[in-house]
């Protein structure tokens, strides 16, 4: 049995990192999305976007405005962000869905355009961490850095190849978002599901 069904089974929620407890938003994308390995371009494109939009917010400003993101950013279409004019800047930057910071969505723009001259953009993103999770077995918050040699390493690299607003900082959540470490507290009901999705790879 696994540790949810356990605790479901007791009538109890399941344990989950205290971050996700902020709201339904933050619980749901905890469940569902956070730490599981991800291998779409648009998707790894998707969250470069997101967690770029987050600088000097929090996720949870971010992650409310998610389906506005998508909506206004043409469903993520890599291509057609990279064709984006002038005028197109200027449609999104009178969207309130979005956080309308000129810089930000001119790197979205910019970002697009780096992405497209990658040979290979998965393989890209998955080289700073060899092609494998990094299983991590944190037993309290506090333990969790907020950056890494790793995404030291993906900051400089991406900046090198014309990516803005992609600090290690942003690198790393970047990196915890689409499972490239696995930052669950061990304690986490999620800590297994997503190390056992690691593994099938």
């Amino acid at each position: 049995m696994t540790q949810v069904s356990a605790t479901a089974a007791a009538g109890t929620q399941p344990i989950r990192c205290a971050w996700a407890a902020g709201s339904s938003a933050e619980t749901n994308y905890h469940d569902t999305v956070w730490g599981v390995p991800q291998r779409d371009a648009r998707t790894l494109f998707e969250f470069l976007t997101l967690e770029g939009a987050q600088a000097g917010l929090s996720w949870r400003t971010i992650l409310l405005r998610k389906h506005g993101y998508s909506d206004v950013f043409d469903q993520f279409d890599i291509e057609r962000i990279a064709a984006y004019s002038s005028a197109d800047i200027d449609r999104c930057l009178a969207d309130t869905r979005i956080i309308r910071n000129r810089g930000k969505v001119e790197s979205t723009v910019g970002n697009a355009q780096a992405w497209l001259r990658l040979a290979d953009p998965v393989d890209y993103v998955w080289s700073f961490v060899d092609g494998v999770t990094i299983q991590n077995s944190w037993h309290q918050m506090g333990q969790v850095p907020p950056f890494t040699a790793a995404s030291d390493l993906m900051s400089k690299r991406m900046r090198k190849d014309g990516f803005r607003f992609i600090g290690s900082t942003i690198c790393y959540a970047y990196m915890q978002a689409c499972g490239l470490v696995n930052d669950h507290l061990v304690s986490c009901w999620r800590h297994d599901p997503c190390a056992a999705m690691a593994a099938l790879r």
